[in-house]
């Protein structure tokens, strides 16, 4: 298939710009495996998960990656951290009228200084004069999506995190997360619904777009993950009871694919630039909450892998002319596995 397949029409107003004032009051489109879809809230998400099924939740928290900062030119520049790789050395995105050239010096804040050590394609390799967390704790911001066409507010603070975050690492939240408060956690708790908590560092790399026609060649971006022996075991006890894996999100659906490469699900620790596209053969995850991707992206192959192509681009066609909303905080979809080659 070609970038050019997952292409599809986006008003701009469809973009959320703002949550909503409660996490569970966002709309739910729910796709199964065979028949009709649903338009449905997601506080009515508990009635299409059954007792013993196991969700699957990323429990990264996002960190304030952004800074701001002068060449020493004078020219501003802009840093989005992609990861820390120790205590004074990141990778990172650098966005500039020129880019810097290896031992280039970046002040940022007036307190703090970056020097610029190589480059990795689009990433460069930077040294803080200072531990990493502590200039973020005092300099950084929140890293809203690029399409959040607004400087980050107090409320994202809050609202831009899961409610069950708590491995700081991330630079993008995992969205399809956002959705869910403690109290309707605590509501499919006591429904018999069990959780799993993997961790995957969503990186800046997930908003970067396909440049190619053929996604063969599209270079898949890395990003970090644990999937426990625990969680391992949760799986495996799930499926005794009958029970179904649902992934919170893509990110959880990754993390768990990629622990599963060999056909089997075992504990994993490292990086997956794991593409899945339609023809992909799911080895854990049987269904899926998301929210909705952009158009010729990674994560909208990706769903189309997971519920067929042609369902999947009518359901966001309809999902368009329903006027739902899209992205980091817009609704969501529940999707049942559809193995139909």
């Amino acid at each position: 298939m070609r970038r050019s397949d997952f292409q599809y029409d986006l008003p701009n107003g469809l973009i959320a710009q703002q949550p909503l004032d409660k996490r569970g009051d966002s709309r739910l489109l729910y796709l199964p495996a065979t028949g009709d879809r649903e338009d449905c809230q997601f506080s009515q998400l508990g009635e299409f998960l059954r007792p013993g099924d196991l969700l699957v939740m990323n429990n990264t928290r996002v960190i304030a990656a952004r800074l701001s900062g002068y060449k020493q030119s004078g020219g501003r520049v802009e840093l989005l951290i992609e990861r820390c790789l120790g205590e004074h050395e990141a990778l990172a995105q650098i966005r500039s009228s020129r880019s810097p050239k290896p031992g280039a010096v970046l002040e940022i804040s007036g307190e703090f200084q970056v020097t610029v050590t190589g480059r990795e394609g689009a990433f460069f390799n930077l040294e803080f004069s200072a531990p990493i967390g502590e200039v973020l704790a005092q300099v950084g911001e929140l890293p809203l999506p690029p399409y959040i066409d607004r400087a980050p507010q107090a409320a994202d603070l809050e609202r831009y995190q899961t409610v069950y975050s708590r491995v700081e690492g991330a630079v993008a939240a995992p969205t399809a997360g956002l959705h869910f408060d403690d109290d309707m956690l605590a509501t499919l708790t006591s429904a018999g619904i069990e959780t799993a908590e993997i961790t995957l560092h969503v990186g800046a790399g997930t908003f970067q777009p396909v440049r190619v026609d053929d996604l063969d060649d599209h270079p898949m971006h890395a990003e970090w993950l644990s999937v426990s022996e625990q969680v391992v075991d949760q799986v495996r006890q799930a499926r005794r009871r009958g029970g179904r894996v649902v992934a919170v999100g893509t990110t959880s659906l990754r993390a768990l694919e990629s622990a599963a490469q060999s056909g089997e699900l075992a504990a994993y620790e490292g990086d997956t630039q794991l593409f899945i596209t339609p023809g992909y053969q799911f080895n854990c995850v049987d269904a899926l909450i998301t929210n909705f991707h952009l158009p010729e992206s990674t994560l909208l192959m990706l769903v189309s892998a997971f519920s067929g192509y042609e369902r999947l681009m009518a359901a966001y066609r309809h999902a368009v002319d329903g006027e739902y909303r899209f992205f980091s905080y817009g609704d969501a979809m529940f999707l049942e596995r559809n193995d139909t080659p």
